[in-house]
């Protein structure tokens, strides 16, 4: 091998870190930029958008073994890893300074009980936005704020006047965030919110500092809203709802160019044309 083809060869493997595959405003894939930004290490992982409205490119199926599940991580030596919570993992352990999780072993273990909740939060909080049953929303809503005062209570059992789980954002909270932002797909198309009451006013601490912190700027309430119009009506993964050409979740044109989508997601089904969609 010439010696300019040795250069090339090291300088690309100088280049080489580990890439993320996920979706457009996708939660989990945010855990991990989350992470990466409490690190100060944003720069360490390349991030490639998968366009959801279309079947998965052959070349990413053959890295993820025929799984369309998303995120996946690439690392530096082109081994496949899924699920956000293992890839969050081994991110931590990757860039170990600075750490995210506790280090004492108690309080770690606090953090993982609590990551375990997230399960049943995500699950209901996306069947809650996708129901067009109208005479289901009062036990959807009912169902979200039993899970907001579990919530509540976990944190009032292990730091009750404190603003986040333990003294600062941490793991815990790189875990929830996302889904918070999320939520507010809820409180746009559901008027959902949590009541001004006590049994609410810890989870609404802890959950107002995750939405304002800095190291959780990657995405806005605005692109959640129109992104996830379709999810509001019934149609996830990019599915194409009746009577619609494209679905919300297309890169062009630029959801920045499109207007607020309407409100009312069981009595009107808004057209390409409405959502700023038609070409």
């Amino acid at each position: 091998m010439s010696s300019g083809a040795l250069q090339r060869e090291a300088a690309e493997q100088e280049q080489r870190i580990p890439t993320m595959y996920h979706i457009p405003v996708c939660p989990f894939s945010q855990r991990l930029e989350i992470l990466l930004a409490l690190k100060g290490l944003e720069d360490r992982v390349g991030f490639h958008i998968v366009d959801i409205t279309k079947p998965r490119p052959d070349w990413l199926l053959e890295k993820t073994r025929g799984t369309t599940a998303l995120p996946a991580l690439e690392t530096e030596d082109g081994r496949i890893l899924k699920e956000s919570l293992v890839i969050l993992r081994y991110l931590e352990e990757l860039f170990p300074e600075p750490a995210v999780a506790r280090q004492d072993p108690y309080r770690r273990a606090v953090e993982g009980m609590m990551s375990a909740m997230e399960g049943e939060f995500v699950a209901l909080g996306y069947r809650y936005v996708m129901n067009q049953d109208a005479n289901k929303r009062d036990v959807f809503r009912r169902g979200m704020l039993d899970l907001y005062a579990r919530l509540n209570d976990f944190l009032e059992e292990h730091n009750p006047e404190g603003t986040y789980l333990f003294e600062d954002f941490g793991w815990a909270e790189t875990v929830f965030t996302p889904m918070f932002m999320r939520f507010w797909f809820l409180e746009y198309y559901e008027d959902f919110d949590l009541p001004d009451e006590d049994g609410y006013a810890r989870v609404r601490r802890w959950r107002d500092a995750c939405l304002s912190h800095p190291a959780a700027r990657q995405v806005t309430k605005e692109k959640i809203v129109k992104l996830y119009y379709d999810y509001a009506k019934g149609a996830g993964n990019g599915a194409l709802l009746p009577g619609r050409a494209y679905s919300s979740f297309v890169f062009e044109p630029d959801w920045k160019s499109r207007p607020w989508p309407p409100k009312d997601k069981y009595g009107h089904d808004a057209t390409d044309v409405e959502l700023g969609l038609a070409r």
